[in-house]
């Protein structure tokens, strides 16, 4: 629900109830558009999240890990020097608009001073601004003297409040009233138009719930009277907006907006997060994966010019054999291949400044050059090949990735192979993600999310298990774990089922998928990350199927 007056009504009040004599122990700000405060409240810490960029706008509770930046920003440390173990002392939200207000009363070796936070909720003009007895102390966005602007933001003036829009009071059930019944149209469009505070989506559910012959007393009780029922709705599966108060079939209740809110809003960073880091990783992928291309573009020009290189060397025998027919200064020899079957006559340039025997040291000297050139790019592009098929593997899991945990060790793979610079966190390191994990008929079925996951599943495997890979196509290593006993037709079918979905076939059908017992597969040493050979394997054709009804982690079954 976007973050209307009548949503961030709600915000404010839980906020107080939660907040209210807490006091601040940490403040971070992740990035530009963003704060973190820690909040210790006499019972245990909580985590304030003021999200204030143009598309997430808000304020939140939430437990979702906090990127910690090695520097901090000028405004995060301004907030630190300020409201470190400050109390809050209340919680406002003023005249029914999109902001709320902390007051801190704030206590250092010698003073007692109170200052006020301003958190302004919006869209693109989202805010924090820093007061102290009504003076800007700073501002998270500030403005320019110079800048054309009715509102100035930076240190030292007098705050002033956004200007308020020109809209009715939600009290002002009077007027309401008579602007509702001389009209025909959308009434949610009306409401939002004309009512301070109550955006379309809002209005479109207060219009659900009372019909086209809304009243005024109607839109007042909407918004003012309790009880509220927050919750999440669900489209296609997927968490598609937060509301205080909806009709919807397809929702899932909570005990507050605020824990609404954050079950929201913690699914579209993770998966904002998801996009970008997907994003980042492709595009890194992708220049190595070109870079990798050019190199054999050029190394291919290079094996064409070495493509008559026997042919030269031919020359040269030739010269050699007719040597006792040449003289200093002839230009060209027509000699007899005594190589060709039908003895054809070849024609060979001669430079007439030579002698016959130099004239043959020379095509034999460029022959040599050739053959060595040969040599060393056969191997060198050999080398590339293999490593493009490598970056092209990795691909193949960054397309089937589903979530942080699939790309986590992806990235330090790519940060390994410099290409990309990892991004430093002060956190402490998160234990490895697991495996996905899956259960079918009494057998534990599982599958790596990317090379490091694969090698290491691999090696964990007890000789006896079944280890499945796709032919031809990248795709997790998946094995079932049988624990001495036979694995049935049924459970091999779902496992290649799986593997063929996390491979780069998944959008074809009967992908060949090989399955052998783990102690046929090995690892050549000094090979690539998840690189293995294996023997004594059956093939089976799979249509990929990703069975996230037997999945076992939460996120695989999304």
């Amino acid at each position: 629900m976007p973050q209307d007056a009548f949503t961030i009504k709600y915000i404010a009040e839980e906020l107080k109830v939660s907040l209210k004599g807490g006091k601040i122990s940490r403040i971070i700000q992740p990035s530009r558009d963003s704060l973190t405060f820690i909040i210790y409240t006499g019972k245990s810490n909580v985590k304030l999240e003021a999200c204030l960029s143009a598309q997430y706008a808000r304020l939140s509770l939430t437990e979702d890990e906090t990127f910690v930046p090695q520097v901090a920003p000028n405004f995060c440390m301004l907030l630190r020097k300020h409201l470190q173990n400050a109390e809050i002392l209340d919680i406002v939200q003023p005249d029914f608009e999109r902001i709320i207000y902390f007051d801190f009363r704030c206590t250092s070796e010698f003073t007692v001073t109170e200052m006020r936070l301003y958190f302004e909720i919006m869209g693109k003009y989202s805010n924090a601004v820093l007061c102290e007895n009504g003076i800007i102390v700073g501002a998270l966005k500030t403005t320019a003297i110079s800048e054309s602007t009715k509102r100035v933001l930076f240190g030292g003036v007098r705050y002033t409040p956004p200007q308020p829009q020109d809209k009715l009071s939600p009290c002002d059930t009077e007027n309401i009233d008579r602007i509702i019944e001389n009209y025909s149209g959308d009434k949610a469009k009306l409401i939002s138009e004309k009512i301070k505070g109550i955006c379309y989506a809002t209005a479109f559910e207060i219009i659900g719930a009372y019909g086209e012959n809304v009243t005024a007393e109607n839109i007042r009780s909407y918004i003012y009277s309790d009880p509220v029922s927050p919750c999440v709705v669900y489209v296609n599966g997927e968490p598609a907006d937060f509301k205080v108060r909806s009709a919807e079939k397809n929702q899932k209740s909570y005990p507050d907006v605020l824990s609404a809110q954050s079950a929201y809003y913690s699914y579209i960073t993770a998966k904002k997060n998801f996009n970008e880091k997907k994003a980042k990783l492709s595009g890194a992928l992708n220049a190595g994966i070109k870079k990798l291309d050019k190199q054999l573009a050029t190394m291919r020009e290079k094996l064409d010019e070495c493509s008559d290189m026997e042919e030269i060397r031919l020359k040269g025998e030739l010269i050699t054999a007719n040597i006792y027919a040449i003289e200093r200064g002839d230009e060209r020899l027509e000699a007899v291949n005594y190589y060709d079957e039908n003895c054809s006559k070849t024609v060979i340039a001669l430079d007439k400044t030579l002698t016959p025997s130099q004239n043959a040291q020379k095509y034999y000297k460029k022959y040599a050059k050739l053959k060595r050139t040969k040599q060393s790019v056969d191997a060198r592009y050999n080398a590339v090949s293999e490593q493009k098929d490598y970056l092209n593997c990795i691909n193949a899991h960054i397309c089937s990735a589903e979530g942080l945990a699939d790309l986590e060790e992806t990235e330090e793979e790519l940060a390994s192979l410099q290409l990309i610079k990892k991004t430093e966190n002060r956190k402490k390191k998160q234990t490895a993600p697991p495996y996905r994990t899956y259960f079918y008929e009494g057998f534990k079925i599982v599958a790596g999310r990317n090379n490091v996951q694969n090698e290491r599943l691999t090696k964990s495997l007890s000789p006896d298990d079944l280890w499945l890979h796709t032919q031809k196509y990248h795709s997790s290593h998946v094995a079932v774990i049988t624990g001495g006993r036979t694995v049935p037709e049924s459970v091999i079918k779902v496992a290649s089922e799986i593997c063929a979905y996390y491979s780069d076939g998944r959008e074809g059908s009967k992908i060949p998928v090989d399955y052998t017992l783990k102690k046929f597969v090995k690892k050549p040493p000094a090979t690539n990350i998840g690189f293995v050979i294996y023997t004594d394997y059956h093939t089976t054709l799979a249509q990929p199927d990703r069975h996230i009804e037997i999945a076992e982690n939460d996120d695989d079954k999304r």
